[in-house]
C-alpha cells in the first residue's frame, strides 16, 4: 500500500475500532511524511513495523528550543475522588515545546522524587510565551535527574493531556511564528 500524498510504501497500521477492524477498515500512517489515512487492510497484514535508520527520528510535529518560563502545579486526584486538588506552583522552564509535549526543567521542586518520577502523573503547567500565557494539564512521559550536587534540576518529557480550545489555539499560533522566523533544517545524515 502507498501513502496517497507522498507515495511512499513506508505505511503502518495504527488501532482501529473493533467494528472498523472486522470491516477491514484501518487508520494508516506514512512513516515518511506523517499524514494519516483510512485504507482497507482486511487482513491485517499492514503492521507496526520497524522505522528504518532513515526515518527513526522523525516526528509527527516539528519540536522547537525555547527557554519560557513555567509554573507547574502538581494535580492529586486520588486523596478525594471526583475531584482534583493542585499543589502550590513551582518554577520552572519550558525548553522544548510542540504540538503534543513539552521538554519542562525544574530546580529546588516543591515535589518529591516519588511524585516526579511516577510515569503518568498529571501536572498543570502555565507557560509565560511571549504574547500570552498557556495553561495545560499535562502527564509525565519521561524523567531524568540532571546536573551534580547544588544545580541538579529535573527534566520532565510531558505530552498534554488536556487543554482548551483557546490554549490550543494560541499554541498553534506561537509554533506557526516561530516556524516562520526560525525555519527547520533537515538533513539526511
Amino acid at each position: 500500500m502507498n501513502c496517497p500524498k507522498c507515495q511512499s510504501q513506508q505505511v503502518e497500521g495504527e488501532s482501529a475500532f473493533a467494528l472498523a477492524r472486522l470491516a477491514g477498515v484501518r487508520k494508516l500512517r506514512c512513516k515518511s511524511c506523517g499524514h494519516t489515512f483510512r485504507g482497507f487492510d482486511p487482513l491485517g497484514k499492514i503492521g507496526q513495523q520497524k522505522a528504518t535508520a532513515k526515518y527513526l527520528h522523525r516526528r509527527l510535529s516539528p519540536r522547537f528550543a525555547v527557554h519560557l518560563p513555567t509554573e507547574i502545579s502538581l494535580i492529586d486526584t486520588t486523596s478525594n475522588p471526583g475531584k482534583a486538588t493542585y499543589s502550590a506552583a513551582s518554577r520552572g522552564h519550558c525548553e522544548s515545546i510542540n504540538r503534543f509535549g513539552m521538554g519542562i526543567s525544574l530546580v529546588g521542586s516543591r515535589f518529591s522524587e516519588k511524585e516526579l518520577t511516577n510515569f503518568g502523573s498529571l501536572l498543570f503547567i502555565r507557560i509565560k510565551l511571549p504574547e500570552t500565557t498557556l495553561e495545560a494539564v499535562v502527564s509525565i512521559v519521561n524523567h531524568r535527574r540532571l546536573g551534580e550536587d547544588q544545580k541538579r534540576k529535573w527534566f520532565l518529557g510531558v505530552k498534554i493531556h488536556q487543554i482548551s480550545e483557546l490554549q490550543q489555539a494560541n499554541l498553534l499560533a506561537y509554533l506557526e511564528e516561530r516556524a516562520q522566523a526560525q525555519p527547520l533544517l533537515v538533513s539526511d545524515e
